[in-house]
């Protein structure tokens, strides 16, 4: 059996914001219309009761990570009654997490949180003009006040630094990689992690002209060279996998490395997803033999062939990959980003260029040789 790490748990198949870059509904991908707008109750104890049989099965813990959507538009006293919930179920020993993007991160929200030891992961793309490019709401206005009232209301609390998992962060490329590093450590956060814009081989990621190019790979590299000289910095957890991989250490999340982790998506209807990202591409989120948390069971799920097939088409199979003396370190990338329609994902990520770029300059940083 696979051993499942991760859970995204689907609390609401909506958001409050329109990111404009937001691979659930800015790309193509409508199956979002047909979810119920919110998980309802027996869904979700449904779901927590699968979830602590494949606990005690495999033998070790999980983290879920409640998730949209915006997850909190499922309003205060139900998110209370879902953390309740999974908590009584998995125990002090699995961890919970909520991904928002802060703008409905009440106190009352805070202190659920805290009363169930929830972590909490804010979406903020950096200094304000940076964020509210592209993280407005439904009526133009940008969130980005909002959110930093947010963090500054969590970071306010005695727990705060432990209930605080971290910022997320995506690439703008417009952006000055120094002025965006200052402003998330500015926040005090314990942690920031960036991610790159969404795109595969036949629809490129904005700023990019073409697949050998290293538009990302710089920004990073420049971001790489401000973390690096600063002699108290925030953690930034892609560059720290990166140089852990480097120096010959593995990677503690998924995104680089060979590690391979499991990951389930539960959609709001209860229905087991595929790696939520490929909604950006053509490749598919569903699996063919749908599977339910309400009438399936999940433990079964992970020991079938459908299940092993999907986990396996994750790993890294194009050819010039399996021979890349880096593939360690860059893992072959997210599966979304592989994908084309000639060679679904057999292909190089389409940021190959861009984590070669990045990998040689840590390499030249930290002055090692490069792969053997």
């Amino acid at each position: 059996m696979i051993p499942i790490d991760t859970v995204l748990v689907k609390l609401a198949s909506r958001c409050n914001l329109a990111c404009d870059y937001c691979y659930v509904y800015q790309m193509g991908d409508e199956a979002w219309r047909l979810q119920p707008k919110r998980m309802a109750e027996a869904t979700a104890q449904a779901l927590a009761g699968q979830l602590a049989r494949l606990v005690k099965q495999q033998g070790r813990p999980l983290s879920v990570v409640f998730h949209g959507g915006e997850p909190l538009l499922v309003g205060v006293r139900a998110f209370e009654q879902i953390c309740a919930l999974f908590r009584s179920h998995l125990g002090s020993s699995s961890g919970l997490h909520l991904q928002t993007n802060g703008v409905l991160l009440t106190d009352e929200v805070i202190d659920v949180c805290a009363l169930h030891d929830v972590g909490i992961s804010i979406s903020i793309d950096g200094p304000e003009a940076v964020h509210d490019r592209h993280r407005g709401d439904h009526r133009g206005a940008g969130s980005h006040g909002r959110v930093v009232d947010a963090i500054r209301r969590v970071l306010a609390r005695g727990s705060s630094f432990d209930l605080l998992s971290g910022l997320l962060a995506v690439i703008d490329l417009e952006s000055d990689p120094a002025e965006v590093y200052a402003f998330l450590k500015s926040l005090g956060a314990p942690s920031v992690d960036l991610l790159y814009r969404d795109g595969n081989h036949d629809t490129l990621p904005p700023g990019k002209s073409g697949v050998r190019s290293t538009e990302y790979g710089e920004w990073m590299s420049r971001l790489l060279d401000v973390y690096l000289d600063d002699r108290e910095p925030i953690r930034v957890r892609v560059l720290d996998d990166m140089l852990r991989l480097v120096l010959g250490g593995r990677s503690r999340k998924e995104g680089v490395g060979l590690a391979e982790y499991g990951i389930l998506v539960v959609d709001t209807d209860g229905t087991i997803a595929k790696n939520d990202t490929l909604k950006s591409a053509s490749s598919g989120d569903r699996f063919a033999d749908q599977v339910s948390a309400l009438d399936g069971d999940l433990v079964t799920f992970v020991r079938s062939d459908t299940f092993e097939a999907y986990h396996r088409s994750q790993r890294p199979t194009a050819p010039e990959c399996l021979v890349c003396p880096e593939l360690a370190v860059c893992g072959g990338g997210m599966p979304t980003h592989r994908w084309s329609a000639e060679k679904g994902l057999s292909n190089p990520s389409v940021f190959c260029a861009d984590q070669l770029h990045l990998i040689a300059h840590m390499r030249d940083r930290v002055g090692l040789d490069a792969a053997a």
